[in-house]
């Protein structure tokens, strides 16, 4: 009996063992999973824990760079097609932006679920360039209004979908434990969107001086960098999926700037009868200049603008011949009659904005000391090679904003004449039209001398008023001329009336600014050595078409008494808008939408 009751207790041993086997809780294993547990409590030290932190917050960071330097090449790349302003400034990028990342941020559980965020990124970054030259093909449908918001919304917005999603996986694990619980839920949300606002800022600014200067600081170039960054970051065997974009963006995406690139647009443009000669991304855009081989016009574009053009065929002359006018409008600010007048070998003349030089040139043929302040080497470069720039003096490379700060307070009454034509990339540069700047323009200028301002916009909005009264301002005696008489059709039917105004002024000084406004600004008749032996000047060097100030301030909608000032500036930013879109039309009724597309 006794045998037997000891046994029993040996069975139940055997059983229990049994189970805990069948249950994985062995000895050895038991063992295994306490030596576990006091490696994890060694290697669990603050400074491990930190070292943890800080990987996930880089993590993040590197994410939210890569998005936020994204958000400025995808604005370049649309440029182009569209113009700077509508491609940034309509406000639509910066909305399409905010909901992608919202929309990502909430919705990260379900794209985890889907599949890693992450591992989406470098896919979809490296079919971004291909997406877009699709799309390009349907900008004369969707207009300057609709189209960067459809371009963005298959492309950037794709992008701060997963982009958000991902850092959102990432910040689940930081330790906000030392914070307040409501200010630890929204911190890291709060925090990300600082981080992507500062970088696209920061970004910007690089981007402004440094754009153009290597291959990876072009729009294709830096879409092609950033997509390689997400590969890094993410390699997975997703990417095998990517290689047609690759193929694409290698091989026949025209706006990839390399040589294979350039003979197939080339072959693309060729059948509207058009040549590219040369093309540049630089600080004011996409810079190329174009020729027509039928009609022998060659032009000189700036994003989604022409800066200028003339006719090969007429070379030969003392100038080349204008495609446009207005160029030709400008020279007459040597025939307005002055007090005691000036002769041209005497004469010095200031020029802001170059464009192909049509103006300057033509200052240079008849014996005036030029002196040309052009902020983008581009255009100068392209000016002296394609379109015979004449000069007499070194050219100013530089802001113009800058440069006549330093010359009002370093010297005064300089030039005669001094010609302000900067409307570039469909709208004006707001700081060269506020009181301050040109307040530095009448500094330089001689007591008697002259100043012409092109000036492009809608004349039935508010924004064209108050630079045309901010200039009024700073030049009582001023008389206004378009460059073509109003279209009553077309301002009936769209409300617009868009055209470039040249405004010639006289200096007057101050004390005598009111008895000089009472007097007539006039023009000598030309005689034959002002043309140049020139046609197009024999035809439009007399300024036509004038519009009196109080007509203009009496169309459309105004704010009376509104003067542009350079601490706001802001406030015409949706007259700027409309401004860009006016041009944008204008440019396509121009040029064929092709001609835009493939840049």
């Amino acid at each position: 009996m006794a045998r037997q009751k000891q046994a029993k207790p040996a069975k139940a041993d055997d059983n229990d063992a049994a189970a805990n086997a069948s249950l994985g809780f062995t000895p050895e294993r038991f063992e295994r999973e306490l030596k576990d547990l006091a490696a994890k409590a060694k290697s669990d030290t603050p400074g491990q824990r930190l070292l943890g932190q800080a990987t996930l917050y880089v993590k993040a960071a590197a994410l939210l760079t890569l998005l936020g330097v994204y958000s400025n090449a995808s604005r370049l790349a649309l440029s182009p097609v569209y113009g700077a302003v509508p491609a940034s400034a309509a406000g639509w990028h910066s909305k399409a932006l905010m909901a992608g990342c919202f929309v990502g941020w909430a919705g990260n559980l379900a794209l985890r679920q889907l599949l890693t965020a992450r591992l989406l990124l470098p896919l979809v970054a490296l079919y971004v360039p291909a997406v877009q030259c699709l799309l390009y093909g349907f900008s004369q449908a969707l207009g300057p209004s609709w189209g960067p918001l459809v371009t963005e919304g298959a492309t950037l917005v794709p992008l701060a979908i997963l982009t958000a999603a991902s850092v959102a996986d990432e910040l689940e694990g930081a330790d906000l434990s030392s914070l307040p619980r409501s200010l630890a839920d929204a911190a890291p949300g709060i925090g990300s969107w600082g981080v992507l606002k500062l970088v696209e800022h920061v970004a910007e600014k690089m981007l402004q001086r440094h754009v153009g200067t290597v291959f990876w600081y072009t729009r294709m170039g830096l879409e092609v960098l950033l997509a390689g960054c997400y590969a890094v970051l993410a390699p997975s065997r997703w990417l095998a999926l990517a290689i047609p974009a690759l193929v694409h963006t290698a091989m026949f995406n025209p706006h990839v700037a390399t040589p294979a690139a350039t003979a197939l647009l080339n072959t693309t443009l060729q059948a509207d009868h058009w040549l590219l000669l040369d093309r540049r991304e630089s600080v004011t855009g996409y810079v190329s200049v174009v020729e027509n081989t039928q009609s022998r016009m060659r032009v000189m574009r700036a994003d989604h603008s022409l800066l200028g053009g003339d006719w090969v065929d007429w070379r030969g002359n003392q100038v080349t011949e204008p495609i446009y006018a207005v160029f030709v409008n400008l020279e007459a600010i040597r025939l307005v009659e002055r007090e005691k007048p000036v002769a041209d070998s005497r004469a010095k003349a200031l020029v802001i904005g170059l464009g192909i030089g049509t103006t300057p040139s033509a200052l240079v043929s008849h014996g005036i000391e030029t002196t040309v302040v052009e902020i983008d080497p581009a255009v100068y470069e392209f000016a002296q090679k394609y379109f015979q720039l004449r000069e007499n003096h070194p050219p100013v490379i530089d802001d113009a904003v800058k440069y006549t700060n330093k010359a009002a307070n370093e010297t005064k009454e300089v030039y005669d004449y001094i010609v302000h034509d900067v409307f570039t990339g469909g709208v004006e540069p707001v700081a060269l039209f506020t009181y301050e700047f040109l307040n530095n323009l009448y500094t330089l200028l001689k007591p008697d001398g002259v100043i012409a301002i092109n000036y492009a916009g809608d004349l039935m909005l508010p924004t064209s008023k108050t630079i045309v009264r901010t200039i009024l301002k700073t030049f009582p005696t001023c008389r206004l001329f378009r460059e073509n008489p109003p279209d009553k059709r077309v301002v009936a039917e769209t409300g617009a009336d868009f055209t470039n105004v040249v405004i010639f002024c006289r200096k007057a000084a101050k004390g005598q600014q009111q008895q000089q406004q009472q007097q007539q600004l006039t023009f000598r008749d030309p005689v034959p050595g002002d043309y140049l032996n020139s046609p197009s000047r024999q035809s439009f060097l007399t300024p036509q078409h004038e519009i009196l100030p109080r007509e203009l301030f009496a169309l459309g909608k105004d704010e009376e008494g509104s003067v542009l000032y350079r601490n706001g500036t802001d406030k015409i930013g949706k007259g700027q808008l409309a401004n860009a879109i006016g041009h944008w039309k204008v440019m396509r009724t121009a040029l064929p939408a092709r001609f835009w597309e493939n840049w």
